[in-house]
């Protein structure tokens, strides 16, 4: 429901209202965080560090995941839950529930009842895979708020007792594009499901956001794929931490490999003044790297990368990156190997306390609204490889 305050925030940019009425019911139906409270001197037992106890939720979340030790306890675990104002949430907030046999779902209704929505909140230890065929992850989403269609992804992490659980490991700008035409067909999306070289891969298109755009200065939308998570919530905010860039990975990444193609787009657009500058002599250029950063600081806070800081944050341990990508029309292979600034601490790894990034983007400066409308870059196979 926290799209819809987007919306209002951009419509009210164009009209205002000229009289006062008795506030009307909220009918916002979210979580906005969910927490666990344990005893300072026990919270070893459950979980690697202090600060997986808490947990943001942003508005495309539907599974609120919480990891903890392999041998965590979970037949009796009472999370607790901020919700938006004057809704309700069942089972009740602090309740004790018993997530040993999977997930539990939870339901929160808005203060004038209209609006229901369902979460599932699970406690597991998941690894994300490292090798991405992306031909059965890609898959389409309607928003139930504003009927927007686009492209997700999910991949199948192994939790360490014999199963697997859905996860959105890759991330994608596509909600935050929704702002701007909730009626766009699919395939005119940024990041949407295209053919690959072995079955179905990634295309992604730097694409004009069009007149809304404009008017809420963001005129251009570059393609990216990233391991993290999308915060639509910070999308006429700041723009710069929509990306969440990062998920916990415990083994040493040595590379990445996989294929690409890219053609850049024919007139490049500068942002300056609110207004759009064409700049046909420069070219556009698309971005492949991943970073492998520490996640917590010294004070245990946790650490997340973002557009502005995620090859110069100085919790960064190794970067890996492609210097060039040549335009190409035909499947061609990439290889990146990780440079490292620090050492690893084995313990610190077994802990999940490195988090790891791989991004792809159709225009590298297309966070501050740069880049060719038309720039296209296609991935697929795409392999990290790890220390044995």
């Amino acid at each position: 429901m926290r799209i819809k305050q987007l919306f209002v925030f951009s419509l009210a940019a164009i009209s205002l209202t000229s009289c006062f009425k008795d506030e009307a019911p909220n009918a916002e139906c979210d979580i906005t965080k969910a927490w666990v409270h344990i005893d300072e001197d026990k919270w070893q037992d459950m979980f690697f560090n202090i600060t997986d106890t808490t947990k943001t939720v942003m508005y495309s979340d539907r599974t609120i995941y919480f990891t903890v030790r392999p041998d965590a306890r979970l037949d009796s675990i009472c999370p607790l839950f901020e919700i938006t104002e004057g809704a309700t949430i069942s089972p009740e907030s602090g309740s004790c529930q018993d997530f040993s046999n999977g997930p539990v779902k939870y339901t929160v209704t808005s203060q004038d009842k209209q609006w229901k929505r369902e979460y599932l909140v699970d406690f597991l230890l998941p690894k994300i895979p490292t090798s991405y065929s992306f031909d059965n992850s890609g898959t389409t989403y309607t928003d139930p708020f504003t009927g927007a269609t686009y492209c997700r992804w999910y991949e199948q992490c192994p939790t360490g007792d014999n199963s697997t659980v859905s996860m959105e490991v890759f991330s994608n700008a596509n909600s935050g594009f929704a702002l701007s035409n909730t009626k766009a067909d699919i395939e005119d999306y940024p990041s949407v499901i295209a053919e690959g070289f072995h079955g179905k891969g990634i295309r992604l298109t730097t694409c004009s956001t069009g007149e809304w755009g404009k008017l809420v200065r963001r005129p251009l939308a570059a393609g990216n794929f990233f391991i993290g998570e999308f915060d639509v919530s910070e999308a006429l905010k700041n723009t710069l931490h929509t990306t969440r860039m990062g998920r916990p990975f415990d083994r040493k990444p040595i590379k990445v490999t996989g294929l690409y193609k890219y053609k850049a787009g024919d007139v490049f657009w500068k942002y300056v003044k609110y207004k759009i500058e064409e700049h046909p002599e420069i070219k556009d250029r698309a971005a492949i790297y991943a970073v492998l950063y520490r996640n917590r600081d010294e004070q245990g806070n946790e650490v997340m990368l973002f557009g502005e800081d995620s090859k110069t944050n100085p919790n960064i341990v190794a970067l890996a990156e492609m210097k060039e990508i040549p335009e190409t029309d035909t499947w061609t292979p990439f290889e990146i190997s990780f440079d490292y600034f620090k050492d690893i601490d084995p313990n610190i790894l077994q802990r999940q306390g490195y988090s790891l990034t791989v991004v792809f983007t159709s225009s590298t400066d297309g966070a501050y609204y740069e880049g060719a409308p038309g720039s296209t870059l296609y991935i697929d196979d795409v392999e990290i490889v790890c220390e044995e």
